[in-house]
């Protein structure tokens, strides 16, 4: 690899690294220098630094020996020390002569000993009398002996002298210094010694760097190999470069052309040296070869031949003065330029057709965006044709025989409106000969570049088709719409006026186009299916209708999502005492599991709400089943925790609604004034969640409020958060004047989103009131007396109403549910009547044991009351309320 293609591929990594440090690999001719240069101071350095500790250490050693002999030697030779030695307690005597010795002789120790080594005198007065340590045996024969030990003191360099009395060794002196206190002399000059080693590494790097600098300029960073390398091959090369290079020198004379410019520009062999002026060079070029000017692609005729230019001058980074120029024969690629740009702007209409097509599930739109798509781009006018089946979401038929069947035009784009093809909407069938027939029967495209030449086409309709030559359409393309191996329709590409005709690269095209667009039509005749299959089961299961009821004026809307049917639902439930049970709910997630879940939940609340529990026991039950639904689904299926919602009792005898709510969003009440609340019910967790009770809230509503119930599609969407679309709720709903179905007209009106991505249940329930003349109740005691005087009573009530037929069953009917609570019960006992679609007795007491309906055997006193009751009555059941039971009966008014 040459030099500059090494630079080129390190790029800015590499020249920022060669700015930190001079030298950045070496492999280079001046990395190799600064690298040997470095190393012989480097060494240099360090021989002479070790030189200079080892003498250092060696002096300090001798110095450290003749102190402590002299020491020991001035000592062995005090007068009387032999005698001193000989005395009863030499120890007391030459203790302190020998420390004085110690202190002023510089040393460490001085110790006095015996023939056996044994210690008179020590600096550690413990160790007076203790063996001395260290060689002995050359002092007993009159010898100096000098080592290093490991003393008491640590290690130890010392002196033993023998002391002899008439020549006969008679004992020993002994003086030392610790190594430890000689090295730290040498230690006191080793900073010197290794700054004065650094100063002078230092130095001499600083100018090598200099030096190697230089020539790394010189020979830019390269090697000894690869500068050989690079001269060797400069020649072949610059010649086997499909791409003209001319130098020129700064006063105009050609100093290199390669084979390549030579072919190009036709020159003679001897042209190194001469003027560029004097070659004969077109006066275009030459004047740019000697201008040393900046140039990029500019194209230069040359005799035939069109050459592109590239000219940059030499003197820009510091080299000399001149140009180089390279040339390249561009004929060719101005031929290949057009179809380049054909080649790009296919991909580009792939591209875009790959974004725009398919964007919603719809398949008419689908088939629209195609057609805008390619057309005017492709072609002049684009239509899509599909069977019918298809727009239902279903599959078509299998084609039998030569003949398309029946298709309908749902797509039509092109360049002006007054064509005479079938417009969208039209219905119609390809005859057999006609390419489109042909191309849907055979499963292939067919192309028709010259429609005049062509007469299988002209079979489908004379006189339409003369129309559509006069119009100037001369060249279709006919592409099957096939996606999984269905045919669902054809898809007609045509060309007309001023426009070239089709080619076979246009018909690969035109089939890559219809294949995109073929799957995302099926994958929305497929969602069209599934879409209509939830939606028919989500109406299934929704109600068919209002039930019959006089608590309050009902209206409904109930609106499935586009993009997917959701698990929305509501419910009117009629309940026993003229009461009725307002529910709205929301599944989580779409589809048709969604649907299905909902049926399960709506099932569950009709089936609890004939137990006429309050709302938050309902809402427990209801959990409950969730949890349970959950806990049996298999791994695969989706679980439906986190659904929500509402429920409601409304009594009009009282006037009172009594709510609780799992997870849902609040309702809106509107008074009769026009006053909108969202009153704060207790907020309880979503179904299926568990862990945590419902709790139910009671309001008294006046006669003409409403109670507006809603899921939160109503209120939330994609651009419109919570908050806001309660706002235009309130405002919406703040006209008292309006009726239920009003009411739900305008709402939709002003929430429903353009394009709506979730399911909206929307119930208005405008309350009445249970007239006073309409009731009857009475308190009775714990006496079977009472039985006749109610008997009386409610005969005298029902007259009043004009119910005398009723007469004789209501007596019986209160006779054995009065007579079963005194018998059965404790404390006061209520009865009421109630007149509304049915005549309702009801009898409560304080006790919560419910009774049951059984058959009495032949033996049996009692047990035949309640059978009687059932018999006469439409409708009987027992509702619990916190202060006992209410037992009820409904029968038809005559």
């Amino acid at each position: 690899m040459s030099w500059r293609e090494r630079r080129q591929r390190d790029g800015p990594r590499v020249r920022s690294a060669r700015r930190l440090w001079p030298v950045a690999s070496t492999r280079s001719v001046a990395g190799q220098m600064f690298v040997l240069q470095v190393l012989i101071v480097l060494l240099l350095v360090v021989a002479a630094a070790a030189t200079l500790l080892l003498q250092a250490r060696s002096d300090r050693f001798d110095a450290a020996r003749d102190r402590s002999l002299a020491a020991a030697e001035a000592f062995s030779h005090s007068p009387g020390l032999p005698e001193v030695m000989r005395g009863p307690d030499p120890s007391a005597v030459l203790q302190p002569a020998a420390e004085a010795v110690r202190r002023q002789g510089g040393v460490d120790f001085l110790v006095v000993m015996n023939r056996d080594g044994i210690r008179y005198t020590h600096p550690d007065p413990s160790l007076i009398g203790k063996k001395f340590v260290g060689t002995i045996e050359p002092s007993l024969n009159g010898h100096v002996t000098v080592e290093d030990v490991n003393g008491p003191l640590g290690e130890e360099l010392q002196v033993v002298v023998p002391v002899t009395d008439r020549g006969r060794v008679v004992g020993m002196v002994s003086s030392g210094l610790k190594v430890s206190s000689v090295s730290s002399a040498v230690d006191q000059q080793l900073p010197l010694v290794l700054g004065a080693g650094a100063a002078a590494l230092v130095l001499a790097t600083g100018g090598t760097a200099l030096v190697t600098r230089r020539l790394r300029r010189q020979t830019h960073g390269l090697g000894p190999a690869e500068m050989t390398q690079m001269y060797e091959h400069h020649d072949a090369v610059l010649h086997a470069v499909r791409e003209g290079v001319v130098i020129v020198s700064g006063d105009g004379r050609l100093l290199l052309a390669n084979d390549e410019a030579r072919r190009l520009l036709e020159l003679p062999p001897d042209v190194e040296g001469r003027d560029v002026s004097t070659l004969g060079l077109d006066p275009r070029m030459a004047e740019l070869l000697v201008s040393r000017r900046l140039a990029t692609d500019e194209v230069i005729p040359v005799g035939e031949r069109l050459l592109a230019v590239n000219n940059r001058p030499t003197d820009r980074g510091g080299g000399p003065p001149g140009s180089v120029a390279t040339l390249r024969d561009s004929t060719e690629l101005q031929k290949l330029a057009g179809k380049a740009e054909v080649a790009r702007g296919r991909l580009r209409l792939l591209y875009d057709a790959s974004v725009a097509i398919g964007t919603t599930l719809d398949v008419q739109h689908t088939a629209e965006e195609l057609a805008e798509v390619a057309a005017p781009r492709f072609a002049d006018y684009v239509s899509v044709d599909l069977a019918e089946p298809v727009l239902r979401g279903e599959e078509p038929r299998t084609v039998v025989g030569s003949e398309a069947p029946e298709l309908r035009r749902v797509a039509l784009s092109g360049v002006r409106d007054d064509h005479p093809l079938y417009r969208a909407g039209e219905v119609h069938r390809f005859a057999a000969p006609t390419p489109q027939a042909t191309g849907f029967v055979s499963g292939h495209a067919v192309l028709v570049p010259d429609l005049k030449a062509s007469s299988g086409w002209r079979t489908q309709d004379t006189a339409r088709t003369q129309a559509i030559m006069d119009f100037g359409f001369h060249s279709l393309i006919t592409v099957p719409l096939k996606a999984r191996g269905v045919l669902m329709g054809i898809v007609n590409f045509w060309r007309a006026g001023d426009s070239s005709t089709f080619e076979e690269d246009d018909l690969s095209l035109a089939e890559e186009l219809t294949a995109r667009a073929a799957v995302s039509i099926d994958n929305a005749r497929r969602f069209t299916r599934e879409h209509a299959m939830a939606v028919t089961l989500q109406h299934s299961l929704l109600p068919r209708g209002l039930p019959e009821q006089n608590a309050v004026d009902i209206a409904y809307r109930y609106l499935p999502a586009q993009a997917g049917v959701g698990g929305d639902w509501f419910d009117v439930i009629p309940l026993p005492g003229a009461r009725v049970a307002l529910v709205v709910g929301d599944v989580v997630g779409h589809g048709l599991h969604a649907a299905a879940t909902m049926g399960r939940l709506r099932t569950a609340v009709q089936n609890f709400s004939a137990l006429d529990l309050p709302p938050d026991e309902l809402l427990g039950h209801l959990d409950e089943l969730v949890g349970r639904i959950d806990q049996e689904a298999d791994d695969g299926e989706a679980t439906i925790a986190g659904a929500t919602c509402l429920y409601a009792i409304y009594d009009p005898a009282a006037g009172v609604c009594s709510l609780a709510r799992a997870g849902h969003p609040l309702p809106a009440l509107v008074l009769p004034d026009g006053t909108v609340e969202f009153p704060e019910l207790p907020a309880g967790p979503p179904l299926g969640l568990g862990g945590l009770p419902f709790e139910a809230a009671e309001l008294q509503l006046a006669e003409h409020s409403s109670l507006v119930l809603f899921t939160d599609g109503l209120i939330e969407d994609r651009k419109r958060d919570i908050d806001a679309g309660l706002e235009i709720l309130r405002s919406t709903l703040a006209h008292p004047d309006r009726s239920p179905q009003d009411t739900c007209e305008a709402v939709l009106g002003a929430l429903l989103p353009a394009r709506q991505s979730d399911d909206i249940a929307l119930l208005v329930a405008r309350t009445r009131v249970l007239e006073p003349d309409r009731t009857a109740e009475w308190e009775l005691a714990t006496d079977p007396a009472v039985v006749g005087r109610a008997r009386a009573d409610v005969t005298r009530q029902l007259t009043e109403w004009g119910l005398d037929e009723a007469v004789f069953t209501t007596e019986l009917i209160l006779s054995e549910l009065i007579t079963n609570a005194i018998r059965h019960a404790s404390g006061p006992i209520r009865v009421r009547l109630l007149r509304d679609r049915a005549l309702i007795c009801e009898v409560s007491d304080t006790s919560s044991t419910s009774p049951h309906l059984r058959y009495a055997a032949a033996e049996d006193e009692g047990g035949r009351g309640l059978f009687l009751v059932a018999q006469l009555a439409e409708r009987w059941g027992t509702r619990y309320t916190p202060e006992g039971k209410v037992i009820w009966a409904e029968q038809p008014l005559p």
